[in-house]
């Protein structure tokens, strides 16, 4: 029975991590085939992605509340939940900054930002798919160095957008558009990055 209780946590992870390669694909694919009157309709599909990961993180906090032993320490728990809930809210806020600030046309740069915010994404997918056996798996650890190469890459296109956003843009009102854009997508990898970085606080304060 503990085992099954135990695996409960771990699968919840799991699930949210693929809600926020859902909704990160979604986003990209909006920003692809762009179509400003659609982005109101888009946003209602993007939240409830965002909706159906809150409810799996307050059921968790639910079990969690009412378990006797957990698998990995409950603040862990906590914070891992959370974090991974974070990454989908960034993503979720960069299409509400598309919608509020009207943007009309998608740079080509934030696409390529898009594009790493799915691997980013899709690796952390991957690593807390591992997490279930972090006494022997031997991958963890590469996989959280290999997000933070992806976030780190992140940071140099996010400088190179805003370069070019300013060399290239002379409409004022743009350009401030822009840049809440681009802070916004640049938030998302670093919240991959946190996710990352909180998996390897866990293995260490768990084993």
């Amino acid at each position: 029975m503990a085992k099954v209780a135990d695996s409960y946590y771990f699968e919840t992870f799991s699930s949210c991590a693929d809600d926020a390669c859902r909704a990160a694909h979604l986003l990209q694919a909006v920003m692809q085939d762009f179509h400003p009157g659609e982005i109101r309709q888009k946003l209602d599909e993007l939240h409830a992605i965002e909706h159906s990961a809150d409810e799996k993180k307050h059921a968790l906090q639910g079990a969690l509340v009412k378990a006797f032993i957990t698998p990995i320490e409950r603040d862990d728990i906590l914070q891992l939940s959370r974090n991974i809930d974070d990454m989908i809210d960034q993503i979720e806020d960069v299409l509400q900054r598309i919608y509020c600030n009207n943007i009309q046309v998608i740079r080509p740069d934030a696409l390529v930002m898009a594009d790493k915010l799915i691997q980013c994404c899709e690796e952390v997918k991957v690593l807390i798919s591992e997490l279930a056996d972090f006494k022997h798996s031997r991958t963890l650890h590469d996989q959280v160095v290999k997000i933070n190469d992806l976030e780190e890459q992140g940071d140099r296109l996010f400088l190179a957008s805003m370069r070019d956003l300013h060399e290239t843009c002379t409409d004022a009102i743009e350009v401030i558009a822009w840049r809440e854009v681009y802070h916004f997508l640049e938030s998302c990898m670093d919240a991959c990055e946190h996710v990352a970085d909180t998996v390897e606080s866990v293995v260490m304060n768990n084993t």
